[in-house]
């Protein structure tokens, strides 16, 4: 971390403690992300630890804090818009997750309205529980996955940046979608349906007959149209990874490869999802990563690790910590 920390010019130690604490958060809890992630340039990687970090860091009050009502819920999302909204205008935050994506978005000239989407998909999360169409999902994936891509996308240096936009919140709503036909069984358990009800009504199942848990043909066929519509947006999105700085197209694309696997794994264990997690065997992440780590080492060292915004005035000044 260290290593990452000087390549990113983060020397002042609240911050470098901040986004190391990120880094834990991205490790513990998003094992093929993080993978992907260690294919990045060093330098670039505290800054993508610092997004996940906020992300699960609102994900954790929407789903973590189970004894508390929804009104409860409601208001920490609410009091944690207020903190980052303030932190991002002071330039400072006293909280070690805000004060690293407070500081990621500040060099990044990540927008603030791609935060505010977010949290209005995690706000649809304490009352919503399921969707009619996609169209009606869309709002939510467009929050909770697309607005990811899209913040990270200035830290991959796209050369075409509307089209590397479009490729972006293609790919982060494949990976969503991926995890939601893994998770039905999880999301069942909170009282959520993702998956479209109106396309799953299209092959006979229903709320009732997900709530049986019993893997038939026609949830069989429902999963394999999820999955390919997982598939067509991986390949829409595969076009503009090559648009995006040499350095990081090979992360992007074992991320793509990996997310969008386990679509794949679900077809492999025959869409037995509420006997087992579909999850990409390690050595099928080896596979994919290995390769893509000597790639992305000899793109490094023709092209350079890519853009590092200047640091930013000395943070602790006036942040008590």
């Amino acid at each position: 971390m260290r290593k990452e920390l000087t390549a990113a010019g983060i020397t002042d130690p609240w911050l470098a403690r901040s986004y190391s604490i990120c880094r834990r958060l991205n490790a513990e809890h998003g094992k093929t992300y993080y993978l992907a992630t260690l294919l990045l340039p060093p330098a670039k990687r505290p800054f993508v630890h610092a997004l996940y970090g906020f992300a699960r860091y609102a994900d954790e009050i929407v789903d973590a804090f189970g004894d508390q009502s929804v009104d409860q819920r409601r208001s920490a999302l609410a009091h944690l818009r207020r903190r980052l909204y303030e932190a991002l205008d002071r330039g400072r935050a006293a909280e070690p997750v805000l004060a690293a994506v407070t500081d990621t978005a500040l060099r990044w000239n990540i927008t603030q309205d791609t935060f505010e989407a977010f949290l209005h998909s995690m706000e649809m999360d304490l009352t919503v529980t399921h969707y009619q169409t996609f169209e009606d999902l869309y709002e939510y994936v467009y929050g909770s996955a697309a607005v990811i891509g899209l913040q990270m996308l200035p830290i991959l240096e796209p050369s075409e940046r509307e089209a590397c936009a479009v490729g972006a919140r293609n790919l982060g709503i494949a990976f969503q979608l991926a995890n939601f036909i893994r998770d039905i069984d999880e999301d069942l358990q909170r009282g959520r349906i993702y998956l479209p009800l109106q396309e799953l009504a299209e092959h006979s199942v229903t709320r009732e007959t997900l709530m049986t848990r019993v893997v038939d043909d026609n949830l069989r066929a429902a999963l394999a149209a999820q999955i390919e519509r997982v598939r067509q947006l991986s390949q829409d999105a595969q076009p503009t990874i090559p648009l995006l700085h040499p350095s990081v197209q090979d992360t992007i694309e074992a991320a793509r490869i990996l997310y969008c696997g386990i679509a794949d794994r679900v077809e492999e264990i025959d869409y037995q999802i509420f006997e087992q997690r579909a999850k990409v065997p390690t050595g099928r992440r080896l596979q994919v990563a290995g390769p893509r780590w000597l790639a992305a080492e000899r793109a490094r060292r023709r092209f350079g690790p890519g853009l590092i915004p200047p640091a930013r005035r000395p943070y602790a000044t006036g942040v008590a910590h």
